[in-house]
């Protein structure tokens, strides 16, 4: 059997929100939930995509999908979907218009304490100086 191949939606939030809205600014954090997600399932994880308000039709989200590299979209929850289309139900839709499986990981959100926000803030205020966030 063929491996399902998996593109993980991540939200692009500002980092200006990190102290309302940690989840969605850790972009790191989403992609992980999705890739242990796949991995529970046996799936493998072909893309990771940034997304900030794109359109559902939008070109470049369905070119790996006509190349044959993607089975389906997952996003840790619903939260995720909602900041990264301008509609994620029009998005949902397009999905079953092209029979694109579309998954929702359905954790609770991991709880950011001060330090975990820090790391957050870090990892993502200094990426050309370096820092991966360790």
């Amino acid at each position: 059997m063929d491996d399902v191949r998996v593109a993980a939606i991540a939200s692009l939030t500002p980092l200006e929100e990190l102290d309302r809205d940690p989840f969605l600014v850790d972009t790191r954090g989403q992609h992980t939930m999705c890739a242990r997600w796949a991995e529970d399932k046996g799936y493998v994880v072909t893309r990771q995509l940034l997304l900030y308000g794109l359109r559902p039709n939008h070109r470049g989200l369905w070119v790996d999908v006509d190349a044959g590299l993607v089975d389906l979209f997952v996003a840790a929850n619903d939260r995720v979907l909602d900041r990264a289309f301008t509609s994620a139900r029009a998005f949902a839709a397009e999905c079953e218009r092209r029979g694109v499986r579309l998954e929702t990981v359905g954790l609770d959100e991991p709880p950011y304490d001060a330090v975990m926000k820090a790391g957050v803030h870090r990892r993502l205020s200094m990426p050309t100086a370096g820092y991966d966030g360790r």
